[in-house]
């Protein structure tokens, strides 16, 4: 890939590189993902990781019962009122995860070219010569020579707390492995991966299910993220299964590929999906390193040509246990906003990392500074091309408005809409100023009762690279008349002022419906 195709085409100052960064008004518009847990679940730091730049909180019901993570969630919801930062909620579910419970909670060392076995025997206590795992099939699965890797929850990488291990030979429902690295496991959760071996167990397991319908039903989740996604079929079954807990119809699946198969099955599962999570932790033990890049930029291309998000995982691990990443994870982090990522998501780093505020921080800052020099138009004239003609009709209408935007150098977008789906083609195009989209609820029955819609699709657009969502007053429908677009035009304006996007003198482009039209305007805000 050229370079032309990433950067600016004027070439970029070296001298510029040391001159301070100038701030945004707002955060970047690369999304932030963050997991919340021990480190990050009190009030108090909450709030700061929401005025930090983080739009989306991830629960990860791997670990914790559903009280625990209640409240941690009463604790964002009282952030965000206190803060008045909206803030998605996404749900992780566990999946098919091969699971090690160290009933002991004590240390577990392992020595290089020492055996230690596998065992689905749930009675035994985790030492280092044997390790329980949650999957009575496993020895019928893997074969000598294959590699697991086992290592603690949202495992960092670091081969001293994480092992590779060699199978040996398969004793009955044991596997015998060889320790190829010397490590210490500490915690009471690991994880265990076997590397391009599939797992017969089912992707939304009974437990997601009934944390679901409890916990997600109760707390109106925003997103899913389908951890082990293999095939497009995992994604509708989880939709079939949302449509029967009531509002969580509207709920967002976010496809997690995390290994080959996911991989070889990666256009049809995009399809069916509303956004892709690249979990390269998992990925990178089944793929060759060498190849790890290939597979992101491919995958974030088809993402961003299909107009569907894509988040990226397992960028700075180091910053679980410092306050600054490496420099090799600060360039992984630009590379992916130059490639397109829509969000970048933070496990352990925000789950129980010492520094979860500088976390985000950080990584807001180097994806502010990545999207000043991303070729927008470059990348605009890519997306055209592969749209092709002719175009739909709303598509038409999106690409205008970025077009237009870029043309007279619009500070923001404006964009009216019911669904999202307005906001979300025109994020498609990745324009290079904010887009601030005014969600207009809609009321809607079920023949039992009246409900609006609209809080889910404002949420859901903080998940998507460049969209800063309002809920606008229920009583002014998307459709309705000059006068109450003009009306709530001006609120929009005004709470575009208040967050610092729009100052005097400024040139909005203004997306919206009128009557059976689709209108694209662009305004003075002298006017205003």
């Amino acid at each position: 890939m050229q370079a032309s195709h990433l950067l600016l085409e004027e070439p970029i100052r070296l001298a510029s590189i040391l001159e301070s960064s100038t701030p945004n008004p707002f955060s970047s518009m690369t999304k932030i993902i963050g997991t919340l847990g021990p480190s990050s679940r009190d009030v108090e730091t909450i709030e700061k990781l929401l005025h930090a730049g983080m739009s989306v909180a991830r629960f990860d019901f791997s670990w914790g019962d559903i009280d625990f993570h209640q409240e941690t969630l009463d604790n964002l919801k009282k952030a965000v009122k206190n803060t008045r930062k909206l803030c998605a909620v996404m749900f992780d579910t566990v999946g098919p995860e091969l699971q090690i419970i160290n009933k002991s909670e004590g240390p577990i060392q392992l020595t290089a070219e020492e055996f230690v076995v596998l065992t689905p025997d749930a009675t035994q206590v985790a030492s280092s010569s044997v390790l329980p795992v949650n999957y009575p099939e496993l020895a019928s699965v893997v074969k000598p020579n294959d590699t697991i890797f086992v290592g603690q929850y949202l495992f960092t990488g670091s081969e001293s707390t994480s092992v590779w291990l060699e199978v040996v030979e398969v004793q009955g429902t044991n596997v015998k492995c060889i320790v190829k690295n010397s490590a210490t496991l500490t915690g009471v959760l690991f994880t265990a991966h076997a590397a391009g071996v599939p797992v017969g167990l089912p992707t939304l397991s009974d437990f997601d299910k009934e944390t679901i319908a409890k916990w997600g039903v109760r707390n109106s989740i925003d997103f899913i993220s389908l951890s082990y996604t293999r095939h497009a079929e995992d994604v509708r079954q989880a939709r079939a299964h949302l449509t029967k807990l009531g509002d969580l119809y509207q709920t967002q699946i976010f496809a997690k590929i995390e290994n080959v198969e996911g991989l070889k099955h990666f256009d049809e599962i995009l399809k069916e999906a509303d956004g892709i999570i690249l979990s390269r932790g998992n990925l990178g033990i089944d793929l060759p390193p060498e190849k790890v890049f290939l597979f992101q930029k491919a995958a974030l291309h088809k993402c961003s040509m299909a107009g569907k998000p894509a988040i990226v995982t397992r960028v700075v691990d180091s910053m679980t246990d410092t306050p600054r990443p490496t420099r090799a994870e600060a360039t992984d982090v630009a590379n992916a906003v130059l490639d397109g990522a829509d969000g970048i998501l933070l496990g352990a780093e925000t789950l129980r990392g010492l520094y979860p505020v500088e976390t985000i921080t950080i990584v807001q800052k180097i994806c502010a500074e990545a999207e000043k020099v991303f070729n927008q138009a470059v990348f605009f004239k890519k997306t055209v091309k592969a749209v092709g003609e002719p175009m739909a009709h709303l598509e038409s209408i999106a690409s205008s408005a970025v077009r237009a935007g870029t043309k007279v150098r619009a500070s923001v977008i404006v964009v009216f809409t019911s669904s999202g789906r307005a906001a979300r083609l025109i994020a498609k195009y990745k324009p290079s100023m904010p887009v601030l989209v005014v969600v207009i609820p809609k009321l809607t029955t079920n023949h039992l009762r009246w409900s609006f819609t609209g809080a889910f699709q404002a949420r859901q657009c903080l998940a998507v690279r460049g969209l800063f969502p309002m809920l606008a007053d229920p009583r002014h429908p998307a459709e309705s008349s000059t006068s109450t677009n003009e009306s709530i035009l001006k609120v929009a304006l005004d709470h575009g002022k208040a967050a610092g996007i729009i100052k005097a003198h400024d040139r909005i482009v203004v997306c919206q419906k009128v009557g059976d039209s689709s209108v694209v305007k662009i305004i003075e805000l002298d006017a205003y």
